[in-house]
Order: C-alpha cells, then structure tokens, then sequence
C-alpha cells in the first residue's frame, strides 16, 4: 500500500506539473489530486522538490526509452531523433520539454532538481553521440550537443508557435552539419 500511495502522488504530479508548471502546482493540489494524506505525503517525500526529483527521474527513464524505441524503428539514423520529437510534438497536449522547463523553474544550478535535467541533457547527448559515431562522423560528442541545442531550441519554438515546423527546420540545419 505504502508504495501504491508513492506512485499515486508521483503521477498526479507528473500530470499537474506538466500541464500547469511545477511552481504553480502545490502541496494541497498535489493531495487533493492523489487522493492521499499530508501524513502520507511527508513519509514518502520530505518536501515537494524530493517529489519533484522523482517525477524528474521517472521522466527521464521513460522519455529516453521511447526516445531510443522510435530511433531504432528507424533505423537508428541519427536524425531520427528530430522525427521522433516531430512525432511527439504534434500531440495535442505538447507543452514543451520537462527538464528545460523545471530548470527555468528552479534556478538553483547547484540543487537537485537541476542536476536530474542537466545529466538527461547529458544522457541524450550521449545517446546522439553514440548514433553519430555509428552512423561514422566525425567529433560525436561536439556534433550531438549541437543536435541538443537544436533539439531544445526547436522545443521551445514549438511551444511558442504550436507548430510542429521549428522541427522540421532544425532538421534540416542538423542534416547540414552531417554533410
């Protein structure tokens, strides 16, 4: 029951964050939404920043493992990741990157919450690099953070422009810099 109770506040605050931002979400809503008790709620999380780390990190394990699932159903090409991010994006409920959003959220670079989102930039960049060098180019893991870049930039400009275009056109600058 005790970890039935985690996993009840860890998704509605997955769903509340995302869909209104982590500030605006408190620990009331949290409770109300999750059906669970403020006792409850301080046994498994000692604040809502901890639960914040942890829907973070449940984030980042599934968001990679689909990531890797839609670039190996093609082909494992490396810019595959901005189909997959097309793809994502032209949901009707895109809001935008989680981790870019939580780290202008919290600017604390040195607390938990930016250190989850800045080693899943990392992880993706590192699973980029590792496409790039099968896909045989040269300098991987400059190359990848500049599909990073692109890939953030191009999030964002979809939030603003609710356009699965800015996508499309960062694809385009990344198949330049592969030729």
């Amino acid at each position: 029951m005790a970890t039935h109770a985690r996993e009840r506040l860890i998704e509605a605050a997955r769903e509340l964050f995302f869909a209104e931002g982590i500030r605006a979400v408190g620990v009331e809503r949290l409770l109300a939404s999750s059906g669970i008790g403020r006792a409850s709620f301080y046994r498994h999380f000692a604040s809502k920043d901890e639960l914040v780390v942890a829907v973070l990190e449940e984030r980042d394990t599934l968001w990679r493992q689909w990531l890797e699932a839609e670039v190996a159903a093609r082909g494992r090409a490396p810019l595959a990741v901005f189909d997959a991010l097309e793809q994502d994006c032209e949901q009707g409920n895109f809001r935008g990157c989680a981790f870019s959003n939580a780290m202008t959220e919290f600017s604390d670079a040195d607390g938990p919450v930016h250190r989850v989102a800045t080693e899943h930039k990392r992880a993706v960049a590192a699973f980029i690099a590792e496409l790039l060098a099968e896909a045989g180019q040269p300098d991987c893991a400059a190359l990848a953070r500049k599909f990073v870049l692109l890939m953030d930039g191009a999030t964002v400009t979809v939030v603003r422009e609710r356009s699965a275009e800015p996508i499309r056109c960062a694809r385009g600058i990344a198949a330049g810099l592969l030729s």
